[in-house]
């Protein structure tokens, strides 16, 4: 998710980041005006009331910010409410970071117009990194402003939709500065179990663990491919010898990804664009940040006897801690899962 409120020592990149807030702020509507006009499409209407169930559930049972975000509406005139950009050097599986003094150092920059992303990433490229440019439906400001469901939210299912709403609260709830794993992981944690908790209290049944299975092998071999080019960038070969063998590495991951997909997945082809399309270190930098120490907060939050009170205390107290002793604690967790689990097939 874009985090889009932050310095920024270049001007125009501040510039366009307050006009593009300030567009938003100007054309958000409150979602109970919305469904009370008649002009309003009823499948819109019928959108917008779910979401707004869900954002209350959010704040009545799952603890999250009881605030203005989320009971707005903003009808975009474009795809995507940002553009980010994400650069690597050309051997390299490291961001090239992108700090500011609110969101720290992030993995990406945001724009609000797809020119000024396309100029950025021109920029990058020109001194030689490795480049890639993602779409982003919505985005959080951490509390600073009331985030409003976007149209380009709507493009997602209800699952989708309310989950999102779930994660981008509990980026307002417990945020560490600079610490991008750390903050995507508890925010998708949240998402994930509180989408259960929500769809359970509808009396529907869990979401798909299908779907879920797919996403997780699909990031494992392209997780698989960045370790391979992290060793090979360390090898200390010359230049030219490791791009010839960072395309042997592609090459080699789109024929693992047939084999796992045909092999697993015979019918689903959700991937196979996302394969197909060119491969560099940049655009595999979003995998993992979402879902590193997920494992981890779900071991947290059964040691809180799932409270989710009891959990969000134990996870600030994560926060104040430094980096590698925050780490440190988050492997531990992460091994407790892995044996809960082990132990779990064993008894099956």
């Amino acid at each position: 998710m874009g985090l889009l409120l932050c310095g920024c020592s270049s001007l125009r990149y501040y510039v366009q980041a307050a006009h593009g807030q300030g567009e938003l702020i100007l054309h958000r509507r409150a979602v109970s005006a919305v469904l009370r006009d008649p002009a309003t499409d009823p499948a819109l209407a019928a959108r917008l009331a779910r979401a707004l169930a869900a954002r209350r559930f959010a704040a009545q049972r799952l603890g999250l910010p009881d605030n203005r975000s989320y009971t707005g509406y903003v009808q975009l005139q474009r795809p995507y409410v940002v553009w980010n950009v994400f650069a690597a050097p050309p051997f390299s599986v490291e961001a090239v970071p992108q700090c500011f003094p609110i969101a720290g150092c992030v993995a990406y920059r945001g724009w609000f117009a797809k020119a000024d992303a396309l100029a950025d990433a021109a920029r990058l490229r020109a001194r030689g990194d490795d480049v890639w440019i993602g779409g982003v439906p919505a985005y959080s400001t951490l509390g600073w402003f009331a985030d409003p469901i976007l149209s380009s939210m709507l493009r997602w299912d209800d699952d989708e939709l309310d989950g999102t709403i779930f994660h981008e609260l509990a980026h307002q709830l417990i945020y560490v500065k600079g610490d991008t794993a750390f903050n995507e992981s508890f925010a998708s944690f949240v998402q994930d179990e509180g989408l259960r908790e929500w769809r359970q209290s509808r009396g529907l049944l869990p979401p798909d663990e299908r779907t879920q299975a797919m996403d997780d092998g699909f990031a494992r071999l392209v997780l698989e491919l960045r370790a391979r080019l992290k060793a090979l960038y360390a090898s200390g070969q010359d230049a030219a010898a490791m791009t010839a063998a960072k395309q042997r590495e592609i090459a080699a991951f789109r024929v693992r990804y047939a084999a796992w997909r045909d092999q697993h997945w015979p019918h689903e082809h959700r991937y196979d664009a996302w394969v197909a399309a060119p491969i560099n270190n940049a655009r595999l930098l979003p995998f993992g940040l979402y879902d590193r120490w997920k494992p981890a907060f779900a071991a947290l939050f059964e040691r809180a006897e799932r409270s989710w009170p009891v959990f969000y205390a134990r996870v600030r107290a994560l926060a104040r801690e430094p980096k590698a002793q925050r780490e440190a604690k988050l492997q531990a967790l992460l091994a407790q899962n892995h044996a809960g689990a082990a132990a779990t097939l064993r008894s099956g």
